[in-house]
């Protein structure tokens, strides 16, 4: 029971790395308030409270603290794991879809971490931030996720810093390709998904995807007080490929 006590609250929990890592959470004893953009989520159970709306707007983002203050009054973890990934050549992009990726991987997760920092308790807090592989290294096609993805792992850099003083640590996941049900669906809409499948794993040193439960793992590491010396980190669960 890791989390046991600890109140916390998982962002893009409906499906793949969020739904595992409320799993994890869930498993070890965290009281979760959980949000998405959908009305209503499968995972979602008795004791977890849960909010639906859009983390780009403000409004909504200071609401929901202010839910998480009447309902809990502090939350001690925040796990960001809201994003968007739209694929596109640079000079394909329209200007609309680029701002879109950066306010739903970046700014939005600059809202959550401004309206949350204050609830956390004079003992401090966690906060993970769940990036990329492509915040960390290029890739034709994926500019402006990798833009947003590094972005968000200096913001953690920077915040951890910031609120050492305070005891909060800001530290940050950047997972590879993982078997999240979109990724699975993209792989099916390949004219041959299992020769795709392949091409895909034999880019990875280990040979083969992520699972959701890996990925969650890692944030769960970074969440405890296993970790409670480190900030400002950033931790590759991406099978060797930023190694290179």
């Amino acid at each position: 029971m890791r989390l046991e006590k600890v109140t916390a609250l998982v962002t893009g929990a409906g499906s793949g790395i969020g739904a595992a890592v409320s799993s994890h959470f869930r498993r070890e004893g965290a009281r979760l308030l959980l949000t998405g953009r959908r009305e209503r989520m499968d995972i979602v159970q008795p004791d977890d409270v849960y909010v639906s709306g859009d983390l780009n707007d403000e409004v909504f983002v200071a609401s929901l603290a202010e839910h998480a203050a009447g309902a809990f009054g502090s939350v001690d973890v925040v796990v960001i794991n809201h994003g968007l990934q739209a694929s596109s050549p640079l000079t394909e992009m329209a200007y609309d879809d680029a701002k879109n990726v950066l306010h739903s991987n970046l700014l939005s997760a600059f809202l959550v971490m401004k309206h949350f920092a204050p609830l956390m308790p004079a003992a401090g807090g966690s906060f993970v931030c769940v990036s990329s592989r492509l915040g960390m290294v290029g890739m034709p096609g994926e500019v402006l996720y990798s833009a947003a993805k590094g972005g968000l792992i200096m913001l953690a850099k920077g915040a951890a810093i910031e609120w050492a003083p305070r005891n909060i640590r800001v530290n940050v996941v950047a997972p590879g390709l993982t078997a999240t049900p979109i990724i699975e669906s993209a792989f099916r809409r390949r004219s041959d998904p299992e020769a795709y499948r392949r091409e895909r794993e034999s880019q990875i040193p280990l040979q083969r995807l992520a699972s959701p439960e890996e990925v969650a793992d890692a944030v769960l590491f970074l969440a405890s007080s296993e970790s409670s010396y480190i900030t400002g980190a950033v931790l590759p669960v991406d099978g060797g490929y930023t190694a290179f």
